[in-house]
Protein backbone atom coordinates (compact mmCIF):
# COMPACT_ATOMS: atom_id res chain seq x y z
CA UNK A 1 0.00 0.00 0.00
CA UNK A 2 1.40 3.48 -1.30
CA UNK A 3 2.05 5.90 1.56
CA UNK A 4 -0.79 8.05 1.01
CA UNK A 5 -2.81 5.49 2.37
CA UNK A 6 -1.70 4.20 5.59
CA UNK A 7 -1.31 7.83 7.13
CA UNK A 8 -5.02 8.13 6.14
CA UNK A 9 -5.85 5.41 8.05
CA UNK A 10 -3.67 6.29 10.72
CA UNK A 11 -5.17 9.36 11.21
CA UNK A 12 -8.83 7.71 11.04
CA UNK A 13 -7.56 5.06 13.69
CA UNK A 14 -6.53 8.01 15.53
CA UNK A 15 -9.65 9.51 15.49
CA UNK A 16 -11.04 5.87 16.35
CA UNK A 17 -8.97 5.20 19.34
CA UNK A 18 -9.78 8.81 20.77
CA UNK A 19 -13.29 8.19 20.97
CA UNK A 20 -12.95 4.82 22.26
CA UNK A 21 -11.77 6.48 25.63
CA UNK A 22 -15.30 7.63 25.92
CA UNK A 23 -16.27 3.76 26.95
CA UNK A 24 -14.06 4.08 29.54
CA UNK A 25 -16.57 6.29 31.06
CA UNK A 26 -18.78 3.61 33.25
CA UNK A 27 -15.43 2.35 34.86
CA UNK A 28 -13.38 5.79 35.48
CA UNK A 29 -17.01 6.96 37.15
CA UNK A 30 -16.16 4.41 40.02
CA UNK A 31 -12.70 6.36 40.93
CA UNK A 32 -12.72 9.01 43.70
CA UNK A 33 -10.16 11.44 43.58
CA UNK A 34 -8.86 13.90 45.99
CA UNK A 35 -9.73 17.95 45.45
CA UNK A 36 -7.59 20.09 43.52
CA UNK A 37 -5.20 21.59 45.66
CA UNK A 38 -3.54 24.21 43.38
CA UNK A 39 -2.01 24.85 39.94
CA UNK A 40 1.26 21.90 41.38
CA UNK A 41 -1.22 19.59 41.66
CA UNK A 42 -2.13 16.55 39.26
CA UNK A 43 -5.81 15.76 40.04
CA UNK A 44 -6.38 12.60 37.98
CA UNK A 45 -4.45 9.94 40.71
CA UNK A 46 -5.53 7.77 42.99
CA UNK A 47 -5.78 8.99 46.79
CA UNK A 48 -3.86 6.43 48.41
CA UNK A 49 -1.08 5.03 45.82
CA UNK A 50 -0.94 1.46 45.33
CA UNK A 51 2.34 -0.80 44.39
CA UNK A 52 0.58 -2.46 41.70
CA UNK A 53 -1.09 0.12 39.88
CA UNK A 54 2.70 2.01 39.97
CA UNK A 55 4.04 -1.15 38.41
CA UNK A 56 1.09 -1.39 35.91
CA UNK A 57 1.89 2.36 34.70
CA UNK A 58 5.94 2.19 34.70
CA UNK A 59 6.13 -1.53 33.04
CA UNK A 60 3.96 -0.05 30.30
CA UNK A 61 5.72 3.29 29.90
CA UNK A 62 9.29 1.34 29.90
CA UNK A 63 8.05 -1.25 27.67
CA UNK A 64 6.59 1.54 24.90
CA UNK A 65 10.26 3.28 25.61
CA UNK A 66 12.46 0.59 24.62
CA UNK A 67 10.74 -0.40 21.79
CA UNK A 68 10.23 3.22 20.10
CA UNK A 69 13.87 3.42 20.89
CA UNK A 70 15.21 0.02 19.48
CA UNK A 71 12.76 1.09 16.22
CA UNK A 72 14.61 4.70 16.00
CA UNK A 73 18.48 2.60 16.42
CA UNK A 74 17.48 0.21 13.52
CA UNK A 75 16.23 2.94 11.07
CA UNK A 76 19.70 5.33 12.25
CA UNK A 77 21.65 2.55 11.55
CA UNK A 78 19.80 1.46 8.14
CA UNK A 79 19.41 5.04 6.84
CA UNK A 80 20.98 4.86 3.41
CA UNK A 81 18.58 2.02 2.45
CA UNK A 82 15.20 3.44 3.95
CA UNK A 83 16.26 6.57 2.14
CA UNK A 84 15.87 4.82 -1.14
CA UNK A 85 12.63 6.43 -3.01
CA UNK A 86 9.63 4.14 -2.76
CA UNK A 87 5.91 4.41 -3.03
CA UNK A 88 5.02 2.20 -0.15
CA UNK A 89 6.41 1.97 3.46
CA UNK A 90 9.30 0.28 4.90
CA UNK A 91 8.87 -2.61 7.32
CA UNK A 92 10.24 -0.53 9.91
CA UNK A 93 7.50 1.81 9.41
CA UNK A 94 4.82 -0.73 9.76
CA UNK A 95 6.15 -2.51 12.98
CA UNK A 96 6.51 1.31 14.26
CA UNK A 97 2.65 2.22 13.71
CA UNK A 98 1.21 -1.06 15.15
CA UNK A 99 3.37 -0.89 18.40
CA UNK A 100 1.80 2.23 18.77
CA UNK A 101 -1.43 0.81 18.19
CA UNK A 102 -0.29 -1.81 20.65
CA UNK A 103 0.73 0.46 23.18
CA UNK A 104 -2.09 2.90 22.87
CA UNK A 105 -4.41 -0.46 23.75
CA UNK A 106 -2.21 -1.85 26.57
CA UNK A 107 -2.31 2.51 28.00
CA UNK A 108 -6.67 1.53 27.95
CA UNK A 109 -6.22 -1.63 29.82
CA UNK A 110 -3.88 -0.59 32.06
CA UNK A 111 -6.05 2.92 33.01
CA UNK A 112 -9.48 0.42 33.10
CA UNK A 113 -7.63 -1.85 35.29
CA UNK A 114 -5.00 -0.02 37.49
CA UNK A 115 -6.11 4.20 36.50
CA UNK A 116 -2.71 5.32 37.86
CA UNK A 117 -0.24 6.83 35.26
CA UNK A 118 3.22 8.31 35.87
CA UNK A 119 1.74 11.14 37.48
CA UNK A 120 1.53 9.67 40.81
CA UNK A 121 5.53 9.52 41.04
CA UNK A 122 6.38 12.63 39.05
CA UNK A 123 6.13 16.58 38.95
CA UNK A 124 2.89 17.89 36.64
CA UNK A 125 5.51 20.15 35.59
CA UNK A 126 7.96 17.29 34.20
CA UNK A 127 5.65 16.57 31.47
CA UNK A 128 4.70 19.77 30.55
CA UNK A 129 8.12 20.64 30.19
CA UNK A 130 9.27 17.78 28.16
CA UNK A 131 6.66 19.08 25.82
CA UNK A 132 7.67 22.03 25.23
CA UNK A 133 11.39 21.34 24.89
CA UNK A 134 10.56 19.66 21.79
CA UNK A 135 8.67 22.65 20.57
CA UNK A 136 11.52 24.43 20.67
CA UNK A 137 13.89 21.98 19.47
CA UNK A 138 11.63 21.95 16.29
CA UNK A 139 12.25 25.79 15.71
CA UNK A 140 15.92 24.81 15.60
CA UNK A 141 15.32 22.42 13.34
CA UNK A 142 13.20 24.54 11.06
CA UNK A 143 15.33 27.28 11.51
CA UNK A 144 17.40 27.09 8.27
CA UNK A 145 14.54 26.52 6.24
CA UNK A 146 12.51 29.41 7.51
CA UNK A 147 14.45 31.20 9.89
CA UNK A 148 13.96 32.48 13.41
CA UNK A 149 12.66 36.23 13.40
CA UNK A 150 10.01 37.25 10.68
CA UNK A 151 12.19 34.44 8.06
CA UNK A 152 15.60 36.11 9.01
CA UNK A 153 18.20 33.79 10.69
CA UNK A 154 18.40 30.71 8.38
CA UNK A 155 22.06 30.34 9.04
CA UNK A 156 22.48 31.13 12.39
CA UNK A 157 21.67 27.53 13.73
CA UNK A 158 22.82 25.66 10.09
CA UNK A 159 25.86 24.48 11.71
CA UNK A 160 23.99 22.53 14.67
CA UNK A 161 21.03 21.04 12.52
CA UNK A 162 22.81 17.92 11.36
CA UNK A 163 23.59 16.95 15.15
CA UNK A 164 19.45 17.76 15.72
CA UNK A 165 18.68 15.97 12.84
CA UNK A 166 20.59 12.72 14.38
CA UNK A 167 19.55 12.54 17.56
CA UNK A 168 16.15 14.66 18.08
CA UNK A 169 13.84 11.26 17.79
CA UNK A 170 15.69 9.77 20.58
CA UNK A 171 14.30 13.14 22.34
CA UNK A 172 11.21 13.27 21.33
CA UNK A 173 10.01 9.84 21.78
CA UNK A 174 10.93 9.94 25.25
CA UNK A 175 8.89 13.25 25.48
CA UNK A 176 6.09 11.81 24.15
CA UNK A 177 6.12 8.26 25.65
CA UNK A 178 6.40 9.97 28.96
CA UNK A 179 3.77 12.12 28.17
CA UNK A 180 1.44 9.10 27.17
CA UNK A 181 1.88 7.33 30.25
CA UNK A 182 1.94 10.26 32.42
CA UNK A 183 -2.21 10.44 32.18
CA UNK A 184 -4.51 7.78 33.01
CA UNK A 185 -7.08 7.77 29.98
CA UNK A 186 -9.35 10.38 31.31
CA UNK A 187 -12.33 11.27 29.29
CA UNK A 188 -12.45 15.32 30.20
CA UNK A 189 -12.07 17.48 26.89
CA UNK A 190 -8.15 18.38 27.85
CA UNK A 191 -7.44 14.93 27.85
CA UNK A 192 -9.19 13.78 24.68
CA UNK A 193 -7.25 16.53 23.06
CA UNK A 194 -4.36 15.99 24.78
CA UNK A 195 -4.26 12.16 23.79
CA UNK A 196 -5.77 12.54 20.10
CA UNK A 197 -2.55 14.87 19.51
CA UNK A 198 -0.28 12.13 21.17
CA UNK A 199 -1.61 10.05 18.92
CA UNK A 200 -0.42 12.43 15.71
CA UNK A 201 3.23 12.39 17.56
CA UNK A 202 2.99 8.73 17.40
CA UNK A 203 2.21 8.82 13.72
CA UNK A 204 5.20 11.32 13.20
CA UNK A 205 7.56 9.20 14.28
CA UNK A 206 6.21 5.83 12.54
CA UNK A 207 6.27 7.36 9.19
CA UNK A 208 10.27 8.48 9.87
CA UNK A 209 11.97 8.41 6.35
CA UNK A 210 9.10 8.92 4.38
CA UNK A 211 7.50 12.39 2.91
CA UNK A 212 5.39 12.25 5.85
CA UNK A 213 8.22 13.20 8.43
CA UNK A 214 9.01 16.28 6.81
CA UNK A 215 5.99 17.44 5.32
CA UNK A 216 5.77 21.25 6.60
CA UNK A 217 2.26 21.63 6.11
CA UNK A 218 2.01 18.78 8.54
CA UNK A 219 4.59 19.23 10.38
CA UNK A 220 3.49 22.70 11.02
CA UNK A 221 -0.08 21.60 12.43
CA UNK A 222 1.53 19.41 14.84
CA UNK A 223 3.24 22.69 16.17
CA UNK A 224 0.18 24.31 16.24
CA UNK A 225 -1.72 21.35 18.02
CA UNK A 226 -0.55 22.18 21.40
CA UNK A 227 -2.28 25.99 20.98
CA UNK A 228 -5.61 24.47 20.66
CA UNK A 229 -4.76 21.79 23.53
CA UNK A 230 -3.55 24.43 25.83
CA UNK A 231 -6.20 26.63 25.33
CA UNK A 232 -8.99 24.23 25.63
CA UNK A 233 -7.52 23.14 29.01
CA UNK A 234 -7.58 26.06 29.80
CA UNK A 235 -11.18 27.01 29.09
CA UNK A 236 -12.69 23.81 30.34
CA UNK A 237 -10.47 24.09 33.70
CA UNK A 238 -12.23 27.58 33.83
CA UNK A 239 -9.04 29.61 33.96
CA UNK A 240 -9.11 33.27 33.23
CA UNK A 241 -5.60 33.19 31.76
CA UNK A 242 -6.14 31.16 28.28
CA UNK A 243 -5.42 34.19 26.51
CA UNK A 244 -1.83 33.71 27.77
CA UNK A 245 -1.60 29.76 25.44
CA UNK A 246 -3.78 31.34 22.67
CA UNK A 247 -2.02 34.40 21.81
CA UNK A 248 1.53 33.65 23.28
CA UNK A 249 1.66 30.10 20.56
CA UNK A 250 -0.24 32.84 17.67
CA UNK A 251 2.93 35.13 18.15
CA UNK A 252 5.23 32.16 18.07
CA UNK A 253 3.90 31.31 14.42
CA UNK A 254 3.97 34.96 13.17
CA UNK A 255 7.01 35.46 14.79
CA UNK A 256 8.35 32.55 13.12
CA UNK A 257 6.23 29.33 11.32
CA UNK A 258 4.34 31.29 9.48
CA UNK A 259 7.22 31.99 7.49
CA UNK A 260 7.86 28.50 6.34
CA UNK A 261 4.74 27.76 3.98
CA UNK A 262 4.94 29.73 1.13
CA UNK A 263 2.57 32.76 2.56
CA UNK A 264 2.70 35.80 0.36
CA UNK A 265 4.11 38.92 1.78
CA UNK A 266 0.37 40.49 2.03
CA UNK A 267 -1.25 37.14 3.70
CA UNK A 268 1.46 37.00 6.49
CA UNK A 269 1.15 40.82 7.00
CA UNK A 270 -2.80 39.77 6.62
CA UNK A 271 -2.60 37.75 9.78
CA UNK A 272 -0.01 39.49 11.52
CA UNK A 273 -2.95 42.31 11.50
CA UNK A 274 -5.47 40.04 12.59
CA UNK A 275 -3.48 39.13 15.59
CA UNK A 276 -3.25 42.70 16.54
CA UNK A 277 -7.04 43.08 16.12
CA UNK A 278 -7.89 40.21 18.17
CA UNK A 279 -5.42 40.94 20.56
CA UNK A 280 -6.80 44.67 21.26
CA UNK A 281 -10.18 43.13 21.44
CA UNK A 282 -9.75 40.97 24.15
CA UNK A 283 -7.72 42.93 26.52
CA UNK A 284 -9.85 45.30 26.08
CA UNK A 285 -12.52 43.51 28.52
CA UNK A 286 -9.36 41.86 30.18
CA UNK A 287 -8.07 44.58 31.42
CA UNK A 288 -4.45 45.87 29.75
CA UNK A 289 -2.46 45.24 32.95
CA UNK A 290 -2.72 41.57 31.77
CA UNK A 291 -1.15 42.42 28.53
CA UNK A 292 1.96 41.36 29.34
CA UNK A 293 1.03 37.68 29.78
CA UNK A 294 0.90 36.98 25.92
CA UNK A 295 4.62 37.35 25.81
CA UNK A 296 5.10 34.88 28.31
CA UNK A 297 5.14 31.92 26.00
CA UNK A 298 7.71 33.45 23.33
CA UNK A 299 9.90 34.67 25.87
CA UNK A 300 10.38 31.27 27.32
CA UNK A 301 11.04 29.72 23.92
CA UNK A 302 13.12 31.69 21.94
CA UNK A 303 15.49 31.88 25.35
CA UNK A 304 15.56 28.24 25.48
CA UNK A 305 16.13 28.49 21.17
CA UNK A 306 19.26 30.36 22.47
CA UNK A 307 20.07 28.49 25.44
CA UNK A 308 19.95 25.10 23.32
CA UNK A 309 21.97 26.04 20.29
CA UNK A 310 24.31 27.75 22.37
CA UNK A 311 25.08 24.67 24.44
CA UNK A 312 25.17 22.59 20.69
CA UNK A 313 27.86 25.11 19.76
CA UNK A 314 29.87 24.56 22.43
CA UNK A 315 29.82 20.96 22.18
CA UNK A 316 30.35 21.20 18.21
CA UNK A 317 33.60 23.89 18.88
CA UNK A 318 35.49 21.50 21.88
CA UNK A 319 34.21 17.91 20.39
CA UNK A 320 37.75 17.58 18.96
CA UNK A 321 39.20 18.41 22.24
CA UNK A 322 36.73 15.92 23.92
CA UNK A 323 37.85 12.89 21.87
CA UNK A 324 41.16 13.16 22.43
Amino acid sequence: MRWQGVFQISLILAVLFTASILFLEPILAQVSLLPDQGASWYYWKLPEPQLVSQISAWSGYLLHQVFIWSVIAWAQNHRQQLRRPTPGLHKINYIALLGSAFFIGLHMLQTATFYDGLAQDMSVFSSQASVVLVLVIVLLLEAPRRGLLLGHGKSWFAHIRPTLVRYHGYYFSWAVVYTFWFHPMETSWGHLLGFFYTFMLLIQAGFIFTPVHTNRYWTLALELGVLVHGVTVALVAGQEFWPMFAFGFLLVFIITQMHGIGLSIVSRWGLATLLVILIIWVYQFRGWQNLHEILRIPIIDYVLVLLIAGLLSIRRLYKPNLSK
